[in-house]
């Protein structure tokens, strides 16, 4: 995942992604089950411990996932790690990372499927100050929008969606710091609503247009295994899955409580920015849709829309993903009693 939370690879097949696993070297082969009688489970992250984890942090410390019969290991990602290879390998059991790159892969011909996810909405924003404000799309006609390359796509994809003519919009290449816009190289960077610290470099009036905002939903920290081995893997998934539920809906109640777990448990992160950028963090993770179906819901209808979405911005190279192949309710189903229903 890179700074503008869009998948990037190039188009590599199953077996590519398995040798690239094992050359790797970096995930030991998982016994089913342990002296414990616990039965391993590994999730595989494509970044690092952050706020988007507290509600698994927090089902790791306070035990849920013990309660279910299961030894997990959690497997930070990182600029360099790679998330699918080890859930194809079968060295993890699940990944984890935003749809739209879930949606990529398959689209590459990689058998992946969904199975529940973190965030409701993304958060993804495009910040800007009031000197050249964008609330809305079509603010950005004149604008010059700090990028990074890979980010460039989604840009694209969003002043087509919008009907915005994009000769009218400047794309500058640019890192995934927000100093453009205080050099006034550019008008409107990316980041991340939960990404406090470095949203406050801009100071307090700075304006942000979510992905959402600007026509472009998409879930992530979405949580998928190996299409393939999904029959096999279904029982631990569903004990994973009611387990994460639980976490969650614990760190919604106990916020404050939450964040201690995790800056204990991580303690490289800044626990009084954490302590601001909570609600942040539970207002993605909760909508309406959660308030219905429970934490973690993907809905089949907008899971569809999104699929014709990235489509349009040519975001498939091999195929286009199918939704019963990349995407099942069976575990959100077999969970909707441990899932919260909050919103």
């Amino acid at each position: 995942m890179n700074s503008s939370g869009v998948f990037s690879s190039a188009a590599v097949n199953r077996r590519q992604l398995l040798t690239m696993a094992m050359a790797g070297g970096a995930f030991a082969a998982i016994g089913p089950v342990n002296a414990q009688g616990k039965t391993a489970f590994r999730i595989q992250y494509d970044w690092l411990m952050d706020n988007g984890k507290i509600g698994d942090i927090v089902a790791l410390q306070r035990g849920f996932f013990s309660e279910e019969g299961l030894d997990v290991t959690v497997s930070p990602g990182g600029p360099n790690a790679q998330t699918v290879p080890p859930v194809l390998a079968d060295q993890a059991q699940a990944g984890q990372m935003g749809s739209n790159q879930v949606l990529a892969a398959y689209g590459e011909g990689i058998p992946l499927r969904m199975v529940a996810t973190t965030y409701q909405n993304a958060p993804l924003v495009y910040v800007s100050l009031p000197r050249a404000p964008v609330r809305t799309p079509a603010d950005l006609v004149g604008k010059r929008v700090a990028v990074t390359p890979n980010g460039r796509w989604l840009v694209n994809l969003m002043l087509s969606i919008n009907g915005i003519d994009p000769s009218k919009v400047e794309l500058v290449t640019a890192g995934a710091d927000l100093s453009p816009i205080l050099l006034e190289q550019a008008d409107v960077g990316v980041s991340f609503a939960t990404n406090t610290k470095a949203l406050s470099v801009l100071g307090p009036d700075v304006i942000m247009m979510s992905a959402k905002d600007a026509g472009i939903p998409y879930y992530t920290g979405t949580y998928f295994t190996a299409a393939d081995d999904y029959e096999k893997r279904k029982d631990v998934l569903i004990r994973f899955v009611r387990a994460l539920g639980r976490g969650w809906g614990w760190a919604y109640e106990n916020r404050k409580e939450a964040v201690d777990i995790m800056c204990d448990a991580y303690p490289g992160l800044d626990r009084e920015v954490e302590h601001r950028t909570v609600d942040t963090v539970m207002s993605l993770a909760f909508s309406e849709d959660t308030k219905k179906n429970g934490w973690g819901w993907i809905d089949k209808d907008r899971m569809q829309k999104e699929i014709e979405m990235f489509g349009k911005g040519g975001g498939f190279k091999t195929r286009m993903p199918d939704l019963d192949g990349v995407l099942t309710q069976e575990i959100l189903e077999k969970t909707a009693d441990a899932r919260p229903s909050l919103g």
